[in-house]
């Protein structure tokens, strides 16, 4: 666990700081890092080479017959606003009359067995879903979640068991199995492609050719505040139309489930609890809420709390006279009777909404 007091920082995580670098590296840095980059590409050579099988058609994506298959995903690894995206589009979707499913691995569950509800169902445990999962169902409640990941069979059944019509394919732009209609990359402007490199040098999963592959670009436009911190060179090159949105804070919800507007902890001291790729963002959200951060408690993404961390999570939030607050995706992983705010976001979509409609099929 990392602790950090005091003003939040722009990348609070020695990860971030490494991944997304503020300023150009310095040689020293390169080289102590230059382990890394080694692997970086043994790691290039076999996404290469798997990318170029499928490409080259030796390797062929699985078409589901009758059903449209919306793939929304990313080249880097977490933190680029994706399942905020899902969201947006399963609700836009529904509104639209569709029979909308999600397609989701479910990272970080302990179970291997497919699962299926929705959210006006019993939902399963955070052990048996994941985190992403029930947090979808929790906030799109009209939309079947299938966890698994053999995502073709999941979308054969959401096709024959279930008569769906569309479904979406979470965190798929590397799942290329199953044949998709659009493929939606979701980039953060306020960050672009980090460092450039590959894991684990950098953030990227792919190339960033692989961009090419993209049918739409959903942009995540940055801050009010904040200008892109890096150029993104490999999006000039890139012919898919654009979308460009902005995510921002759309109220609270409290221990009870209570909803409260987004001014409704101005000026409180917090304790922002985090397990996120890049919990720098989550930081940024709550100063601009308005919140005194006296205390972070960052943990790695998906991160499984235990009983005494919490334990001394309530203890320095005591010690300090602060709430406890965090993310949707972080509240669902904590047990019931954990007292801790939770911050929710919204899609607001800035520029391109007839090439949205387009991908979308409406």
């Amino acid at each position: 666990m990392t602790a950090r007091q005091g003003p939040e920082p722009v990348a609070p995580t020695a990860l971030e700081r490494v991944f997304y670098p503020p300023t150009p590296e310095p040689w020293a840095r390169r080289a102590f890092l230059s382990p890394l980059a080694l692997l970086s590409w043994t790691y290039s050579g076999a996404v290469r080479l798997r990318g170029a099988l499928y490409d080259s058609g030796l390797l062929r994506a699985e078409r589901v017959e009758g059903l449209r298959v919306l793939s929304v995903g990313n080249v880097n690894v977490g933190g680029t606003g994706k399942t905020p995206a899902v969201l947006h589009l399963a609700e836009l979707l529904l509104r639209e009359g569709r029979k909308v499913g999600i397609l989701t691995r479910g990272y970080g569950r302990e179970s291997r067995e497919p699962l299926t509800f929705a959210g006006a169902e019993s939902a399963p445990t955070v052990e048996e879903a994941g985190d992403e999962p029930l947090l979808l169902a929790r906030r799109c409640p009209r939309a079947r979640l299938f966890v698994g990941a053999d995502r073709v069979a999941a979308a054969r059944r959401a096709r024959d068991d279930f008569g769906l019509d569309t479904v979406l394919l979470d965190d798929g732009f590397q799942h290329r199995r199953l044949h998709r209609d659009e493929d939606l990359v979701v980039v953060d402007e306020a960050v672009g492609l980090g460092n450039g490199h590959l894991l684990p040098r950098g953030p990227l999963r792919e190339p960033p050719s692989a961009l090419r592959r993209a049918t739409l670009l959903w942009l995540r436009a940055a801050p009010l505040s904040q200008e892109p911190t890096a150029p993104i060179p490999w999006l000039e090159a890139v012919t898919a139309p654009r979308v460009r949105t902005r995510y921002g804070p759309t109220g609270w919800w409290d221990p009870s489930g209570t909803e409260h507007a987004t001014n409704a902890l101005e000026g409180r001291p917090v304790l922002a609890l985090a397990g996120l790729a890049r919990p720098g963002g989550f930081l940024k959200t709550l100063t601009a809420l308005g919140v005194e951060v006296r205390d972070a408690a960052l943990f790695p993404d998906h991160h499984r709390f235990t009983e005494d961390e919490l334990r001394t999570v309530e203890a320095r939030a005591r010690q300090q006279g602060a709430l406890v607050v965090t993310t949707e995706k972080d509240a669902v992983r904590l047990p019931p009777g954990f007292e801790a705010w939770a911050v929710r976001l919204g899609v607001e979509v800035l520029e391109g909404e007839s090439h949205l409609r387009r991908a979308l099929g409406l």
